[in-house]
C-alpha cells in the first residue's frame, strides 16, 4: 500500500476535523472521555483546535523553536455556556486555516519539529495533525458510544507513524526507563484481520537489540495481537483494551502490556 501523500494528509485534516464536528453535533459538552482520563469532551475538542492554531502558526511563521503552547495544554474551568455547533464552528475553522497555510507551504518547508528540532519540515506537521485529528475523533466517538471508522489506507499511515515515533533512539534520552523494554526474546506482531493483502496490514515491533525496532512483516513473536484494523489502532493508541474486544492476544499478554505502558503519546 502506497503511503498517504502530503496532499492527502492536508485533505484529511479537513475531513476528520468535519467529521468529529458532526460527532459532537447536539451533544453534552460536560460527558467525560474514557480514553482522555480527566477530559470532558468541551476541553477535547478545544485542546484539538487550540493545536492547529499552535500548529499553524509555527508552520506561517517557519519558526526555528516551539513556540509558547499554553492555550492547548491548559483545562478551561468547564465547558459553560459553550454550545457543541459553536465549539464544531470554531474547530473546523482553525482547520481550514492549517491545511491552507500547509498547502501553501508545501511539503519542504523548514522549521522546528518536536522530533527534529529547527531542522524540520512541514510534511512532519501535516502528518502529525492528521492523524492527531482523526484519533480525538476516535476520542469523541468511544465518549459518545458513537461509531468510529476510518479509511483503511490512514489507518495504516497512523499506525506507521506511531510505530517510527515509538521507535525513535532519542526517546531513551528523555525517557531512559524505556530501556526496560529491551531483552532477549521481545517480539511483537500486530496483524489486520479485516485488510487486504496489499494492505500489508501486519507489524512487527523488535525489542531484542540496542534499539527499538519494527518493520511491517509476518513473523511468530512472543505476543501476536490480531484484530479489524480499526481496533488494532485503537489498541496500540491505547483508546481501547487489548483485551475484551474483538482483539485477540496470542502468547506474552504481559509483554504487550508492558510495551503499551513504555511507548505511548496522543
Amino acid at each position: 500500500m502506497t503511503s498517504p501523500s502530503y496532499e492527502r494528509h492536508c485533505a484529511e485534516i479537513t475531513v476528520q476535523s468535519d467529521l468529529l464536528r458532526a460527532c459532537i453535533e447536539g451533544a453534552d459538552l460536560t460527558v467525560p472521555v474514557p480514553s482522555c482520563p480527566g477530559w470532558h469532551l468541551g476541553r477535547l475538542v478545544r485542546h484539538l483546535g487550540e493545536a492547529h492554531r499552535w500548529v499553524e502558526e509555527i508552520v506561517r511563521t517557519r519558526a526555528q523553536q516551539p513556540l509558547p503552547d499554553t492555550a492547548l495544554r491548559e483545562e478551561p474551568a468547564g465547558p459553560g455556556d459553550e454550545q457543541p455547533a459553536d465549539l464544531g464552528a470554531w474547530l473546523v475553522e482553525g482547520a481550514k486555516r492549517l491545511v491552507e497555510t500547509l498547502r501553501e507551504a508545501g511539503p519542504d518547508a523548514q522549521l522546528w519539529t518536536p522530533v527534529s528540532g529547527p531542522g524540520g519540515s512541514s510534511a512532519f506537521f501535516a502528518r502529525r495533525m492528521a492523524h492527531e485529528t482523526l484519533i480525538h475523533r476516535a476520542d469523541a466517538a468511544l465518549a459518545l458510544g458513537a461509531e468510529f471508522t476510518v479509511e483503511a489506507d490512514v489507518a495504516v499511515d497512523a499506525l506507521d507513524e506511531w510505530m517510527e515515533l515509538g521507535s525513535l533512539p532519542q526517546l531513551f534520552e528523555i525517557h531512559p526507563e524505556q530501556r526496560e523494554l529491551l531483552g532477549p526474546g521481545r517480539t511483537l506482531h500486530l496483524h489486520a484481520t479485516d485488510t487486504a493483502p496489499e494492505a500489508e496490514a501486519e507489524w512487527v515491533v523488535d525489542l531484542t537489540g540496542d534499539t527499538v525496532t519494527w518493520r511491517r512483516a509476518h513473523e511468530k513473536a512472543a505476543v501476536a495481537v490480531r484484530g479489524p484494523l480499526a481496533d488494532l489502532l485503537l489498541t496500540v493508541y491505547r483508546r481501547r483494551p487489548a483485551r475484551g474486544g474483538s482483539v485477540d492476544v496470542l502468547g506474552d499478554g504481559h509483554l504487550l502490556d508492558f510495551w503499551l505502558e513504555r511507548v505511548s503519546f496522543g
